[in-house]
């Protein structure tokens, strides 16, 4: 458990990068996914998600892949994941859709 909650929290680092503020709401969740409390951790996060934020997105996805506090589903995992990678996506120089 403790090494997907590492990775989790590289691959975090990674998709906000270096001076990116965290919301409040976010830190929270996080704080509580700290604790083993994925209730409130959904609760903080799945906002956020819905407004494109992702690292929460990618948090809901891993809670989701790994049944943390809400039943296993990989579906609604690959949902997450894939909102994800579309908003990634759509960050990149309008060049490399060329």
């Amino acid at each position: 458990m403790f090494r997907k909650l590492i990775a989790t929290l590289c691959l975090t680092v990674f998709l906000v990068g270096p001076g990116v503020c965290w919301a409040a709401d976010f830190q929270k969740g996080f704080d509580a996914a700290m604790r083993g409390d994925f209730v409130t951790a959904l609760k903080e996060w799945r906002p956020l998600a819905e407004q494109g934020n992702a690292v929460a997105q990618f948090s809901l996805g891993s809670m989701y892949e790994n049944g943390q506090g809400v039943p296993q589903d990989y579906k609604t995992a690959v949902k997450w994941y894939t909102l994800l990678l579309l908003n990634k996506a759509m960050q990149m120089p309008k060049e490399i859709w060329v």
